[in-house]
């Protein structure tokens, strides 16, 4: 189904492209009337590098631009901590006040029952927004390194006018080297908003699908990112489900037969503390494959479930070769991410292999 470059010539099993910002986290409190924040990492590409690195044990770097200061040097700090290789990341110099370039600070509230989560971003020209396609040789990156599977998205594509031709060049020498590609087309209204909004997201992301092999969206992504509406559903797919993915899968593969593997979460909103939670994915080999529906999903933050998700799935993929194992790797990943703070997630692959067994919730001594 896919079909990898043999790890011993590669130097990284997954390499990712897309910013990393300081999420600042006031805990059970509100943004607005907090005094205090904790400090972690997160990035929707980058998330799902460290997750494979730190909880499946794959070896992964990213691709990424700091501006060279103390929050930089934080950010540094905090992806070395997460064990994500470091070397691939553009130093750019600091003007002292930010006027040219900045680190990107993500502010994120977790909500709780009836209030729903909320991120106020804080990214106008950071270092990696300005990363421009020539700042990387992708030849010696992709080629000479070796990288068996590269994985971008719709985030990093929506950050400034020159972040989509970064990402194209960086997906048309993977092409050439024979490096696998995912995108997770994770839409953000707010990130489009002021540069032409859906249409220039759909604009952007149609162009970009056609290198990909791997494609991975939320509820509304393919609706928002693509342009596909499924029959007998509403325009938003806000509840998409099974039934409705299959009849989406025929309209999109029809126009992107280069897609091997399209991958979605399904969640239904009960409150921002409970949710249902399962996935669904398709290949031409395998057909429609369904994970483990868990419904009632208690969660503690949601924000990275989606890319959690999307790093079991490529685990699968890359080590089992099975996307009915892969898809229940991702949903089994996403979900126990959304048990603990931060972005990132705290599992280890014994956890999620123990909660695809069935593991329950007792206490373990």
């Amino acid at each position: 189904m896919i079909e990898l470059r043999p790890a011993d010539q590669c130097r990284y099993d997954l390499v990712s492209l897309g910013e990393i910002m300081l999420r600042l986290d006031p805990g059970e409190g509100r943004v607005r009337t907090a005094r205090g924040f904790r400090a972690w990492e997160g990035g929707g590409e980058y998330n799902v590098a460290r997750g494979l690195r730190r909880c499946f044990g794959l070896r992964t770097g990213v691709v990424t631009a700091f501006a060279d200061n103390e929050v930089g040097r934080l950010l540094e700090d905090l992806v070395l901590t997460g064990g994500v290789d470091t070397a691939l990341i553009k130093w750019m110099p600091y003007d002292g006040i930010g006027r040219t370039v900045r680190n990107g600070l993500n502010f994120t509230e977790r909500g709780f029952g009836v209030r729903g989560a909320i991120g106020t971003s804080d990214r106008g020209h950071t270092a990696a927004s300005q990363l421009r396609a020539d700042d990387v040789d992708w030849d010696h990156l992709f080629g000479t390194l070796g990288v068996r599977w590269l994985h971008t998205g719709g985030i990093y594509a929506a950050l400034s006018e020159t972040t989509p031709e970064t990402i194209e060049a960086a997906m048309s020498a993977a092409r050439r080297h024979g490096t696998i590609i995912s995108y997770d087309l994770n839409y953000r209204p707010s990130l489009w908003q002021a540069v032409g909004g859906q249409a220039r997201a759909q604009e952007v992301n149609r162009r970009l699908a056609r290198y990909v092999d791997v494609m991975i969206g939320n509820e509304e992504d393919f609706t928002a990112s693509l342009g596909f509406e499924v029959p007998g559903t509403d325009e938003s797919l806000a509840d998409l489900d099974a039934a409705n993915f299959r009849r989406m899968i025929e309209a999109v593969t029809k126009e992107y037969d280069n897609f091997r593997v399209v991958a979605t979460t399904l969640r239904t909103v009960r409150s921002a503390t409970v949710n249902d939670w399962g996935a669904v994915a398709w290949s031409a080999d395998s057909g429609f494959v369904e994970a483990t529906h868990r419904a009632g999903l208690e969660i503690l933050d949601r924000v990275g479930g989606g890319d959690s998700f999307a790093s079991g799935l490529v685990y699968g993929l890359m080590e089992h070769g099975d996307l009915a194992l892969a898809v229940e790797y991702g949903a089994a990943h996403g979900a126990l991410a959304m048990t603990t703070p931060g972005d990132t997630s705290m599992a280890s692959r014994k956890e999620v292999e123990a909660l695809m067994r069935g593991a329950g919730a007792r206490v373990q001594r």
